[in-house]
């Protein structure tokens, strides 16, 4: 890092600040009371709500969201007249899956090879960890210059809405001229991004019967409808040969203009096994931010272990429709409807429910607030220019709060670059990373202050 106060500050705190992330991932806030206990979450929202009062934070609430958790919210005052910006993460994390898959323990920080694993430490225990260093580091080198609302989801990873909705409820809580949401991502480690789009979603739960109940193969196989076979052919329907999505009346052409995305270096990420070909027709970058893409999440059916010899009266799956932006996620759920509908076989029986629904995002990258970001990134990262990537991902907060707030710029910076490997096993976090991100954070915070 260059010779810069504001850098050298954000340095010498850095042991702080893994002592911090070691303290935060070890609650183990998953949302999802069914699995882990609630008790963890609330502590970590305590452990937030402590550390923002400890930074001169007020107005301090723990908010009851309608969906059983709770989101953490705090006010800094800046300067009189000074311009509002809402620091925006969440505490909350995705399960560990398969502890066993760990190289360390998932929610014991441990540093190796250079980074810091454990499950939230990117995603996005690491996002509240930037957006504190960054004001640290302004309020040792002349003070923060706008006043600062944050706020602390617990419940982003289980997309039941509950900020969402309490955000509606109050609708001048969060307002503000500048949102940071701290829950994207570099493009790749060394190289500052702001993630300009997001995909929204719909998720369909869509069952086939067929029968009152399962035959015998051997009595009736060859001419009862087969509940699951049918199930796979109206799945398959929803992809081309070579892979593409194609669900009746959805443009599956769209194309990406920004930052492109290296195939070779694409297949490293995803780790794609030898051999194995990568699916649908133009560059990653269109597949990935600019076109649709559907996903079969899961299938209920028989078990290969215990399974017997008969033809299956019912099936069920769950289904996930990527949005990208220019299609309306409402439109695309009824398209995908239709698309079930029409394609299931033989006349089988076929009911969908729609789960759950985001719409996409689209940031206005030539306001002010991307060109204070620009700048600041500039200093931070020495060398490079500010990207602007897309992500396949989903965050519908940032769609309520762009309807609530129309004239507020939304800015998506983050730590969940492709090293970071959030949702799955042995997530890490750069330091680095950390670093220079609040470095830019902060230097941002002082260039939008007076532009």
């Amino acid at each position: 890092m260059s010779s810069n106060p504001v850098a050298e500050t954000v340095a010498s705190l850095m042991p702080r600040a893994q002592a911090e992330l070691t303290e935060l991932v070890a609650f183990k806030s998953v949302a999802d009371f069914d699995q882990f206990p609630k008790s963890e979450s609330e502590a970590a929202a305590r452990w937030v709500a402590d550390a923002l009062t400890a930074e001169g934070f007020e107005d301090l609430a723990l908010l009851d969201t309608p969906d059983g958790t709770q989101s953490v919210y705090g006010y800094l005052p800046g300067p009189a007249g000074a311009k509002t910006v809402l620091l925006y993460a969440h505490y909350d994390v995705q399960p560990p899956l398969d502890e066993a898959g760990w190289t360390t323990p998932p929610f014991e920080l441990t540093e190796r090879d250079g980074r810091w694993y454990g499950r939230g430490a990117a995603d996005c225990k690491g996002g509240v960890i930037m957006h504190l260093l960054a004001l640290r580091a302004l309020k040792a080198n002349g003070g923060v210059p706008v006043h600062v609302k944050f706020i602390a989801e617990g419940s982003e990873e289980q997309g039941t809405g509950g900020l969402e909705r309490y955000a509606e409820a109050h609708p001048a809580l969060l307002e503000a001229d500048t949102i940071v949401i701290g829950d994207a991502g570099n493009f790749r480690v060394g190289l500052p991004t702001v993630t300009a789009t997001l995909r929204g979603m719909t998720m369909m739960r869509v069952q086939v019967d067929t029968l009152q109940g399962n035959l015998h193969s051997g009595q009736f196989g060859g001419a009862a409808p087969d509940a699951l076979s049918a199930l796979i052919r109206v799945l398959d329907s929803l992809r081309a040969k070579d892979g593409t999505t194609t669900i009746d009346g959805l443009t599956p052409d769209a194309s990406w203009d920004g930052l492109q995305y290296d195939e070779e270096q694409f297949r490293e990420d995803a780790k794609v096994l030898d051999g194995v070909e990568l699916i649908g027709d133009g560059t990653v970058a269109d597949r990935i931010w600019a076109r649709p893409a559907v996903t079969v999440l899961g299938i209920d059916c028989p078990p290969v272990v215990g399974a017997t010899p008969s033809v299956q009266a019912s099936a069920r799956a769950l289904v996930s429709l990527r949005v990208p932006p220019g299609i309306d996620a409402a439109e695309a759920t009824k398209l995908l409807q239709a698309h079930l509908d029409t394609h299931t076989p033989w006349g089988a029986r076929v009911r969908t429910e729609q789960i759950g629904q985001g719409q996409p995002f689209s940031a206005d990258t030539t306001s002010p607030a991307y060109a204070a970001m620009a700048d600041a990134m500039a200093v931070a990262y020495p060398g490079q220019e500010m990207q602007y990537a897309g992500q396949g991902g989903s965050i519908p907060l940032c769609n309520t709060l762009a309807a609530l707030y129309p004239h507020a710029e939304i800015l998506l910076i983050g730590l969940s670059e492709p090293e970071a490997q959030i949702h799955a096993v042995n997530e890490s976090v750069s330091p680095q990373e950390l670093e220079r991100l609040s470095v830019a954070e902060a230097l941002f915070l002082r260039n939008y202050a007076a532009s």
